[in-house]
C-alpha cells in the first residue's frame, strides 16, 4: 500500500507530521475530555485539533445477527462506554428500518437508541449520522432533538439528511420522491427545525411542509445541527446556510476541494467559514503492516465511500495511519468519524485509542490507557 498522498496535501501533511514531533502544543489544545489531539494549522493560520470519534455498530449491515437483541445491546452498551474511557469525542448512530439488504437481523431505531446512550454515558457525545428527514415531520423531529439533548445535558449533536434507503420509505408508504425533491424537502425542514429552536413561534407555508405557531419547547441552546452529503449544487449550499456541522464520505483530496465551495458559500451571504465544524467519516483497520491490512480488510466494505477508500483510509501500519490522520487534518477536517472493519471492536476501540489518542501527540499531556 502506497500511504503517500499526492499533492497539493502533501507539504501540509509533512508539516502536521513534523509538529507531531514539535512539542510545540499547548495544553488548551485538548478538549474538555482529552479526547484528541492531533494539532494542525489552517483556515488563516489558526490552531485547530482534529476529534476522533465512533461510528456504532447498530444493525444497518446484519452485525448485529438475528440473536437476543438485548444482548446485542449490552454488547453495543459496552463499546459505547469502552469509547468513552478511552477518550472518543462522539458516538455516531445511522437511521434506518431495514437491514441491508433487508434480513430479520437486529436492527436498533435511532432516536430511541440516542435517547438510552445519552443517558449511559456522561461525557461522549452522542450524534445521528444520519437522521433520515423523510421518516418523520420536521415540528416532531425537533421536538425530539431537544428533548434528547435534555437527557444529555447537552450532548447531542443533530445530523440529518435527504434520506437514500428506498425500503425504509416503502415501510412507511412514504413516496420515495426523486433526489431534487427529496432535497427540497430538507431544505425546509431545516428551516423549520433551525426556527424552532431560535424563535419563540414559528409558521411556515412551503410546497412540502405547513406550520402554524410551532413551539419548540423545550428550548436551550440550539443543537448543533449536521447537513451530511457532498452535492455541491444543493447540499454544500445548505450546509452553508443551515448547517452548524457537515459531513462527506471522501478522501482528503475531495475533502479539500468540497470544504472550499463550502467557504465561497458562506463568504456569498455573509457566514464565517470557521462556524462550520467540518467532519469526514472513514473506516480503520490497524495492522502490522500495509499488506496485512489490505488482506484483513473485508470485501465491499469500502462500497460506501468516494473513490477506493483503501487509498486514503485509515488502513494500514501504525505509521501509515498516522500519516493519513495528517492527510485529513491537512485538509481541513475538525473530526474524524471512524467506523472500524475489525472483528473485535472493543478492541479496536482500545488499541486505535493507545496508538492515536492517548499517545498520539507529544505536547499535550496523555490520557489514561484503556
Amino acid at each position: 500500500m502506497d500511504g503517500r498522498l499526492q499533492d497539493p496535501l502533501r507539504d501540509r501533511v509533512e508539516a502536521v507530521l513534523e509538529g507531531l514531533t514539535g512539542h510545540e502544543i499547548d495544553q488548551r489544545d485538548a478538549d474538555a475530555h482529552g479526547s484528541v489531539q492531533i494539532a494542525v494549522v489552517r483556515r488563516q493560520g489558526c490552531m485547530t485539533t482534529i476529534h476522533h470519534s465512533i461510528f456504532l455498530p447498530t444493525g444497518f449491515m446484519g452485525e448485529l445477527g438475528e440473536g437476543d437483541p438485548v444482548a446485542a445491546h449490552a454488547h453495543l452498551t459496552d463499546l459505547v462506554l469502552t469509547a468513552e474511557r478511552c477518550g472518543f469525542h462522539t458516538g455516531w448512530v445511522l437511521d434506518h428500518l431495514h437491514t441491508v439488504p433487508p434480513s430479520q437481523a437486529n436492527l436498533f431505531e435511532c432516536w430511541t437508541l440516542v435517547a438510552g446512550l445519552l443517558r449511559d454515558t456522561s461525557r461522549l457525545r452522542v450524534g445521528n449520522l444520519v437522521t433520515a428527514n423523510g421518516y418523520r415531520h420536521p415540528v416532531i423531529q425537533a421536538k425530539m432533538a431537544a428533548t434528547a439533548d435534555v437527557l444529555g445535558n447537552g450532548r447531542l449533536t443533530f445530523g440529518i439528511g435527504a434520506g437514500w434507503y428506498e425500503p425504509d420509505f416503502a415501510a412507511l408508504g412514504i413516496p420515495f420522491a426523486d433526489g431534487p425533491a427529496r432535497l427540497r424537502q430538507l431544505g425546509e425542514a431545516l428551516q423549520i427545525i433551525r426556527s424552532l429552536w431560535t424563535q419563540e413561534q414559528t409558521s411556515f407555508s412551503g410546497e412540502h411542509y405547513q406550520v402554524h405557531g410551532a413551539t419548540g419547547a423545550p428550548r436551550r441552546p440550539h443543537v448543533p445541527i449536521m447537513v451530511a452529503g457532498g452535492g455541491e449544487k444543493v447540499t454544500l449550499p445548505l450546509v452553508a446556510r443551515y448547517g452548524d456541522q457537515c459531513n462527506m464520505l471522501a478522501g482528503p483530496k475531495d475533502l479539500e476541494r468540497k470544504f472550499a465551495i463550502i467557504d465561497r458559500h458562506c463568504e456569498a451571504i455573509g457566514r464565517d467559514p470557521a462556524q462550520i465544524h467540518r467532519t469526514a467519516t472513514t473506516t480503520c483497520l490497524v495492522a502490522d503492516t500495509d499488506e496485512q491490512a489490505l488482506a484483513q480488510f473485508p470485501p465491499g466494505a469500502g462500497d460506501l465511500w468516494d473513490g477506493d477508500v483503501r487509498e486514503y483510509g485509515l488502513i494500514g501500519s501504525p505509521d501509515t495511519i498516522r500519516e493519513r490522520i495528517a492527510g485529513y487534518a491537512a485538509a481541513g477536517v475538525d473530526e474524524l468519524i471512524i467506523g472500524f472493519a475489525m472483528p473485535d471492536l472493543t478492541e479496536a476501540v482500545r488499541r486505535y485509542a493507545d496508538e492515536f489518542i492517548a499517545a498520539g501527540t507529544p505536547g499535550i499531556s496523555r490520557g489514561r490507557r484503556c
